[in-house]
């Protein structure tokens, strides 16, 4: 504070004498440019009237050093000049002075000079014969006054810079005298400048403040610290840096660490992908959550900004067990998964098996045929059952689903077999060709991809259409295809029709019995034997669906 009021002081010296200086010359260069101006006019005024008596010859013999005179035409032409040719000078109807003289009677003007260290000024007189006559002289400029006397300028400057520094020192010291005295664990008991009497009372004020606070601070943190170590959350606190600043009890046991995290990034904690994108959504100042596998467990990371104003400022990790929430996710999705066109076959065998019964249809000899029919498809269709509860419980994966080679082309023979008799009652012709295609798979969802394609290209057809499927090998793959001549599929909805319920015609599919699980199904089987689909369809235009399996 001493150096601040020791250079302020010197600097307000200093400021003052310069701009006393500074002050003495522009009121000096204005004083004798103002009588210099007089001078010129009244010289102007005289060699006028002399002109005017004498005409060109006033010239003749005149010595005139000091004063620039020239006579100019009405028209601006230049008659005479004392020091230049005025033949060869350009025409002086522009100029400032020459203009105001033909207009008023009288003109005057200053240029500088493109160095700017002197300047001329004009003053022109209007004759009786209508020309003018100007006379110039030279001025010499601020900048070249204050150059001529910047020997005493200097001086004076120095004398006040001397006694700025001394003055200043002892005031300086002199005002921050009492200020380094002060008391300020008891502002009220100090006796100084009657100014800082506020300041005081203020001081004293905060300090009773800032106790108080800080009592109130540290029961809320053993509240917060009773809390959260009893929580069974773990609970992290970050800051901007991605440090730890805070965690409770729960999440060091969760990722085996000490106390030793405080001060730790959070990546030497857990290098997982999920926390390192969590860290860039808090430098982001976003809210994000993931779910991570810990101690063998699944728990769901939330993480939450904590912003100052606008300014992200750190950030609060909540890490909650998810294992019983995933799991109860995971027996909706098999309950939905219960819902399956792959039940359809079987029913529909059975059911018309058990009519051409019940109506007294079939011959003495071909029942037990039909009864032993009947129970085939029903065992089909309990190990259907079975095999879409494995799929269901496996939604996330099937490493653990044993695997098997099939021929596609004969699993495909047999599926269109049993979907003849629909494809009969729906006038659609049902085909199949192709080459034997062994590949590595679960038979039962294999066929539900057949089944499926098969049974949507029946349901969604017209009365005399077709639908073609064929088996063949390409480059390393194998390729399913299933193509139909029916009502197609508008480009705005191919790219949902393979997600779970959903249909594009919602009457028609619900009149023709469908779930909207058949493509989903078929998606998912595809993805567990890590298959491409490939779609084309147009509107009313049918459409072809190729399932691209890695041989």
């Amino acid at each position: 504070m001493t150096k601040r009021i020791f250079r302020s002081i010197c600097l307000a010296a200093l400021g003052v004498a310069a701009a006393a200086v500074v002050l003495f010359l522009l009121v000096l260069y204005d004083y004798f440019g103002g009588v210099q101006q007089q001078q010129l006019q009244m010289q102007t005024e005289l060699a006028a009237q002399a002109v005017t008596n004498e005409g060109i010859t006033y010239f003749d013999g005149l010595n005139s050093e000091q004063y620039r005179i020239t006579w100019v035409a009405a028209d601006g032409k230049v008659i005479y000049d004392n020091r230049s040719d005025s033949a060869a000078m350009e025409n002086h109807l522009e100029r400032e002075e020459i203009r105001a003289a033909l207009l008023t009677g009288e003109g005057k003007s200053s240029r500088y000079s493109d160095t700017l260290m002197e300047r001329a000024l004009y003053a022109a007189k209007r004759l009786p014969d209508g020309s003018v006559i100007r006379l110039s002289v030279s001025q010499h400029t601020l900048l070249t006054l204050f150059l001529g006397m910047l020997q005493p300028i200097c001086f004076i400057i120095i004398i006040a810079g001397v006694l700025s520094l001394v003055l200043a020192s002892r005031l300086a010291k002199k005002i921050v005298e009492p200020l380094n005295a002060l008391d300020l664990e008891q502002p009220l008991s100090n006796e100084g400048y009657d100014e800082l009497s506020p300041l005081l009372h203020r001081i004293d004020s905060q300090q009773r403040q800032i106790k108080r606070q800080s009592e109130e601070l540290a029961q809320k943190q053993k509240e917060f610290e009773t809390v959260t170590e009893n929580m069974t959350e773990g609970i992290i606190l970050l800051n901007t840096k991605g440090e730890v600043i805070g965690i409770n009890r729960a999440a060091l046991r969760l990722f085996g660490a000490d106390t030793a995290a405080l001060g730790q990034h959070m990546l030497a904690i857990n290098r997982s992908p999920q926390i390192t994108e969590l860290l860039a959504a808090a430098a982001a100042g976003r809210h994000a959550e993931k779910m991570l596998d810990i101690a063998g467990g699944r728990y769901q990371l939330i993480l939450s900004p904590v912003n100052s104003g606008n300014v992200p400022s750190g950030a609060v990790l909540l890490v909650i067990d998810a294992t019983e929430k995933e799991k109860a996710e995971q027996m909706r999705r098999e309950f939905t998964a219960n819902v399956s066109h792959e039940l359809k076959t079987p029913l529909h065998t059975i059911a018309g098996s058990a009519e051409l019964l019940a109506n007294n249809m079939v011959k003495e000899a071909d029942k037990m045929a039909f009864y032993q029919r009947i129970q085939a498809e029903t065992q089909r269709m309990i190990r259907l059952v079975e095999d879409i509860i494995r799929l269901s419980h496996l939604d996330e994966g099937a490493d653990d689903i044993k695997r098997e080679p099939v021929d596609l082309l004969a699993l495909a023979a047999e599926t269109v077999k049993t979907l003849q008799p629909a494809a009969a009652k729906a006038q659609v012709s049902l085909t199949l060709a192709g080459e034997a295609a062994v590949i590595e798979g679960i038979p039962p969802l294999l066929q539900s991809i057949v089944y499926n394609l098969c049974d949507n290209a029946i349901k969604y057809n017209r009365a005399g259409g077709s639908v073609a499927v064929s088996v063949t090998r390409a480059n390393g793959t194998v390729r399913l295809s299933v193509a139909d001549t029916g009502i197609g599929i508008p480009a705005e909805y191919q790219e949902r029709i393979f997600e779970r319920f959903y249909r594009v015609d919602q009457s028609r599919s619900k009149e023709l019995g469908g779930t909207g699980l058949g493509l989903a199904i078929v998606k998912h089987a595809a993805r567990l034997h890590g298959a491409e689909i490939e779609l084309k369809s147009a509107a009313n235009a049918g459409a072809t669906v190729t399932v691209i399996f890695p041989v």
